[in-house]
Formats: C-alpha cells, sequence, structure tokens
C-alpha cells in the first residue's frame, strides 16, 4: 500500500483510484496525500482510467475512459496531488492499437488539461513505443509477440513538448530485457550464470531510458 511504502522511506508514492466514481477517487487521493506530505512524500494521482493489462488488473476498452479536463482543477485543488495521470489514448501493454489501425492520442485533451493546470505536471501511463527492434529479437529467439505495437515516439515527442514531463514505459523495458535475455541465451547455450546474461539486459535498458530521457522526452541538460 501507498502507507506501507512511505513508512518504508519512499518519497513518492502513485495512488490510482481511477476505478472509482469522481467523489470517491477525490477522498481517497486526498487521503494518501495527506499522509504522504505529513512525511515528507510527494503524490501521483490518476484521472481517467486505461485499457490494458497491469498487475494481473484486465481493463476492458469498454471500461477505460478518457479524462474529462473539466474535472482537473477540481481533482488537483481538492486532493492535492503533485502530479496528475490522464488518460488520452494510451494503454497498458504491449498492445496498444488494432493491428493495423492508425495510432491516435487525444492531443485535444492534454491540451485543454494543460490550459486548465498551467505548468502542473503531467503524466502519461502505459507510453511504452513497444519499441520494433526488441519484438523483433523476442520473436527472433523463440518468443511470440504477432501485432505487437505501442505509441510512436513522435506522438511522445509531441506531448513532451505540451504538458507531460513523465511517462510511464514498463513494457519497453521488459521487452529489451527479455529480448536480450533470449538472444544471449540461444546465442550462449552453455551458459547459466545469470551475471552472464543480465548484464547485457541491464546494459540494453540503459541505453534504451537514456533514448528516451535525451530524444524523446528531451531531458538532456535539464537536471
Amino acid at each position: 500500500t501507498c502507507k506501507s511504502c512511505i513508512d518504508g522511506g519512499f518519497t513518492s508514492v502513485m495512488i490510482d483510484g481511477s476505478h472509482l466514481p469522481f467523489a470517491e477517487n477525490i477522498a481517497l487521493t486526498r487521503r494518501v496525500a495527506e499522509y504522504a506530505h505529513a512525511h515528507g512524500a510527494v503524490v501521483e494521482g490518476e484521472l481517467g482510467r486505461l485499457a490494458g493489462v497491469e498487475d494481473e488488473i484486465n481493463v476492458s476498452a469498454e471500461d477505460s475512459s478518457y479524462t474529462r479536463p473539466e474535472e482537473v482543477e477540481e481533482f488537483v485543488g481538492q486532493t492535492g496531488v503533485d502530479s496528475l495521470a490522464i488518460a488520452i489514448g494510451t494503454s497498458h501493454g504491449a498492445y496498444k492499437f488494432k493491428p493495423g489501425a492508425q495510432p491516435k492520442l487525444r492531443f485535444d485533451i492534454l491540451e485543454e488539461v494543460g490550459r486548465r493546470l498551467p505548468g502542473f505536471p503531467i503524466v502519461l501511463h502505459g507510453a511504452s513505443s513497444v519499441m520494433p527492434e526488441y519484438v523483433q529479437m523476442i520473436n527472433s529467439y523463440g518468443g511470440v509477440m504477432p501485432g505487437a505495437v505501442g505509441v510512436p515516439e513522435d506522438m511522445l515527442r509531441q506531448a513532451a513538448q505540451m504538458a507531460v514531463c513523465k511517462i510511464n514505459i514498463d513494457s519497453d523495458l521488459r521487452l529489451a530485457m527479455t529480448g536480450t535475455i533470449r538472444k544471449y541465451l540461444a546465442e550462449h547455450p552453455e551458459h547459466f550464470d545469470p551475471r552472464q546474461y543480465l548484464k547485457p539486459a541491464r546494459e540494453n535498458i540503459q541505453a534504451m531510458v537514456k533514448h528516451k530521457l535525451v530524444h524523446v522526452l528531451g531531458c538532456d541538460g535539464k537536471a
């Protein structure tokens, strides 16, 4: 839970009450924010619900919902969160759009949220690009991931130039790790020491994260 994380020394937590009615989401998020701030931690809230699978929770496209810009000011004001994750068409997992379909994000929602909350940190969950080189690597070495597709990086660059300051890319991290390990073990079937195959996997994750920070979010030189 958020409380146990804060008690354990974490300095930031994320509370997802997006599955709750608006008023209940506010109440839950406010309780977390009050406890977090009293203990020197910051809080990310969520408004709007993403489709896809995360932590074994499966949200169908029918149950997902875009963020309503007219609610963001009240939500932030009533909860006291330090950043806000919104839903503009991204989704969890490695299959974000139907095969052959044109990827689409609701930049009109993002623009209106930015207008209503000028300078406030906005977050996109489910923002992995599902990098083709790692999908191909997985499929070339025994994996089966047909039709895996993510959010194009040019769309993420556009979002970063608007109000988005953080993107969540867990699927990209998993793909880089899994693809590299599959390739390494196929090329070195005699190896069994985890340190041997985890080293290149970590290196590829580091390179991929650096690419995202510098060439997608434009974070270079802003530390």
